[in-house]
């Protein structure tokens, strides 16, 4: 392991995406941006999915065999409001990234320049408005009628001063090799951009920090049933949806596992730390996953990387 720049200082927001808008979701994550920056921060993480919004609770007029007219138009909808990798959104956070000298994370769905098929995607751009592109491996339960399993971007890496940093997408995180292909890499923070509000998320989230003895930041979002457009065709499904749909829960665990800042409930916050680094080394003295204390000559995994 390289030296690592001793502080990371993060803003992580938990934040309601402006449902099925593109223009504001990305004018949202803007003034947030904004706003995180009067505090100097290293690192700036939105939740999966912000632009421009999860759509919890909706099916889009699937059932087995079957679809319905109303839910194609919904998905159109949807669709449309979906990013294309490098297009002008992509510009415009790539100039708040320059602007603000920060490394910027935000969760979108991704729309292929090529295909028709839709990606559940997480982006870090750079301070010199690069950026890398995160497709979810395999999208949870349902999600799969909506989005497409990644085609490529399956693991990569941003090099920071703070050493390299990764992101699994919610549930992805509960496929231990993908795990274990980002430990593999090295990484001393691990983004989870996710909408995961129930309890046993938390254990998870320490579990991980402990296993990759890596910052966890684990980044969730608000989203209530007034956030859905009034106008969806699928509105029967919309309003038996509870007030709060997800209650958010955001925040960040040390790689001892241990809280480094409390979780967040029902609330839209930017939640600020300041990562120390020098954990990230001193508690691989007695474990180091894909190190020490592996077995090489006995495990072994074999990544396709594309």
């Amino acid at each position: 392991m390289k030296d690592l720049k001793n502080i990371c200082k993060i803003a992580l927001v938990q934040a309601e995406p402006v449902m099925f808008d593109k223009a504001a979701s990305l004018e949202k994550a803007l003034k947030y941006i904004d706003e995180a920056a009067t505090q100097n921060p290293d690192l700036i993480v939105f939740p999966e999915l912000f632009i421009p919004g999860y759509p919890v609770g909706m099916n889009f007029g699937f059932s087995v065999g079957k679809r319905s007219e109303d839910g194609r138009k919904d998905w159109k909808r949807y669709y449309d409001a979906s990013v294309v990798a490098g297009e002008k959104e992509f510009e415009q956070l790539a100039e708040a990234a320059k602007k603000t000298g920060t490394y910027i994370s935000i969760g979108f769905s991704e729309r292929d320049a090529v295909i028709g098929t839709l990606y559940n995607s997480n982006v870090i751009f750079e301070p010199d408005s690069s950026y890398k592109v995160h497709r979810k491996l395999k999208p949870t339960g349902s999600e799969r009628v909506v989005w497409g399993d990644a085609n490529k971007d399956y693991f990569p890496i941003t090099e920071t001063p703070w050493g390299p940093i990764g992101s699994l997408i919610c549930w992805e995180s509960y496929m231990p090799l993908a795990r274990v292909a980002l430990y593999q890499k090295g990484i001393t923070i691990y983004i989870s951009p996710n909408t995961n509000d129930n309890p046993e998320w938390q254990a998870t989230i320490q579990h991980i920090a402990i296993e990759g003895k890596c910052f966890f930041v684990n980044s969730d979002m608000i989203i209530r049933r007034s956030s859905y457009p009034s106008d969806l065709e699928e509105g029967d499904a919309v309003s038996n949806l509870p007030e709060f749909v997800c209650r958010g829960g955001s925040c960040v665990i040390d790689p001892y596992g241990h809280y480094l800042t409390e979780p967040v409930w029902d609330e839209e916050t930017i939640i600020y730390a300041e990562l120390d680094m020098n954990l990230v080394s001193a508690c691989k003295m007695e474990h180091d996953a894909v190190g020490h204390y592996a077995r090489p000559d006995v495990l072994e995994l074999k990544v396709n990387e594309k």
